[in-house]
């Protein structure tokens, strides 16, 4: 068993594909952090805002004070460079990983499973041999040069695939999918201006293709005689996405996967033909073999089961959000807000209404309206605030909310104190109200 073991995963392949996955994957942490800076992500994000929202428990950090964030990404971008061309190669990877990780934890106004995606990347090619070809670190020093490695850093990045696309298939089959309604109201909303997006029949084959494309996409990839269909698909998919959606660098990022499921043969033909073809086959068991085994499986195993903790939660979490983060639930909801926030002096009983644009920026005012967390962290705010200046207070939250284009329902209880409550990643919070239930919702305008 131990042989066979050994054999499967430690068996030496030529590294064509993880040479030139870090080649792109360089220029796309480059591209993400300078375009960051040209779009003005960075100017809304940590620049205009008097605070931002971080995830729960990273209250501590805080935005680079001034124009320090513009230096900050610039250096990210120029960190990216340097992993693309292999120059210091551990050094560039994990500060982008660890830059990155601040800014992911930062701000969530503008949380999406691709940013989580891209720090897992960040990590994991800390401990790739992907500057070993094909690199300055590997001119530099030619003792490091390697032309292969072990069969089992394909065996990681295709699992990890596969766990993504298959929770983001999963997650599909609730109604607001299956029926169309949901492919429907996004195409009204984010697809608004392609005409040929509201069309029933697009509708429909958005349905079925988002469905059957993340269901099949690997093992069709695995295959070698879907495989062109599946790289096809890939293709399409990931473009339409970028074109209609103008999701940043992830599209491409995706399809820089496709890399890991073709031949090694066919790789280095057709990326990095001037460089020597490794074909010896030899297995090359490493010193601490049971360790590498035991993180790769450990890291795998709850990848699988950190998606699945929302079960364990009460409620729908399509209503509460709760185990909503760091689950691959892609491009499933839109959930759309009003709410009062009131405070109340403890000592006086004197109540008021808090103005929530003296505070946010207009994103993060429709997130504090329609996200608990957001709520929450809000309140807390509040709070904080008001006692630096001798006040306690409670903060009254008067919220309804609307899950893909419904009608507004009441999401909290209007009588609880949430400043004076906390916050736990795997309970249910009892100020947040029971789901309506599903009806069908109506597009925009209808």
């Amino acid at each position: 068993m131990r042989a066979t073991l050994n054999s499967w995963l430690f068996k030496q392949v030529d590294n064509s594909a993880l040479v030139a996955f870090r080649i792109i994957f360089g220029l796309l942490l480059a591209c993400e952090a300078f375009g960051s800076i040209a779009t003005g992500m960075v100017r809304r994000q940590f620049i205009e805002p008097e605070f931002t929202f971080t995830f729960i428990g990273f209250e501590f950090l805080e935005p680079i004070p001034g124009n320090w964030m513009y230096v900050f990404y610039s250096v990210m971008g120029v960190a990216g460079l340097m992993v693309m061309v292999g120059y210091k190669y551990r050094i560039a990877i994990t500060y982008y990983a660890i830059t990155w990780t601040y800014v992911y934890l930062l701000q969530k106004s503008s949380y999406n499973n691709h940013c989580y995606l891209m720090m897992l990347l960040n990590y994991i090619m800390i401990f790739l041999p992907a500057h070993r070809s094909v690199s300055v670190d590997s001119t530099i020093d030619p003792s490091i040069k390697r032309e292969h490695m072990s069969r089992g850093i394909y065996v990681f990045i295709i699992g990890l695939i596969w766990i993504v696309y298959a929770y983001a298939t999963v997650a599909k089959f609730y109604p607001d999918w299956l029926d169309g309604s949901f492919p429907r109201y996004l195409m009204s909303t984010r697809g608004k201006n392609w005409d040929i997006l509201q069309h029933e029949w697009a509708h429909e084959a958005i349905k079925y293709f988002g469905l059957t494309f993340d269901l099949l996409i690997v093992p069709f990839l695995l295959w070698k005689r879907t495989r062109w269909i599946a790289v096809a698909a890939s293709i399409f998919f990931h473009l339409f996405n970028s074109v209609v959606f103008k999701i940043g660098i992830f599209p491409y990022m995706a399809l820089s996967f496709l890399l890991f499921f073709f031949s090694v043969q066919k790789v280095h033909q057709w990326f990095l033909w001037k460089k020597p073809f490794y074909d010896k086959g030899e297995i090359i068991v490493p010193k601490y073999r049971n360790v590498i085994i035991a993180a790769g499986s450990i890291f795998l195993a709850v990848m699988l089961l950190l998606p699945l903790r929302h079960w364990t939660i009460k409620d729908d979490v399509f209503w509460t959000e709760e185990g909503h983060r760091l689950s691959w639930r892609m491009m499933l909801r839109s959930r759309t807000g009003r709410a009062t926030f009131i405070i109340q002096n403890k000592d006086t009983g004197d109540r008021s209404i808090v103005n929530l644009s003296d505070y946010l920026s207009s994103k993060q005012e429709r997130s504090v309206q329609s996200k608990p967390d957001f709520m929450w962290q809000f309140a807390q705010k509040l709070k904080q605030e008001y006692k630096a200046k001798g006040e306690d207070i409670a903060v009254y939250i008067d919220a309804q909310v609307g899950i893909n284009g419904r009608r507004p329902s009441q999401f909290t209880d209007p009588t609880v104190d949430i400043a004076a409550t906390e916050w736990d990643q795997f309970k249910h919070h009892e100020w947040i109200l029971p789901s309506p239930g599903y009806d069908r919702p109506k597009p925009p305008g209808k």
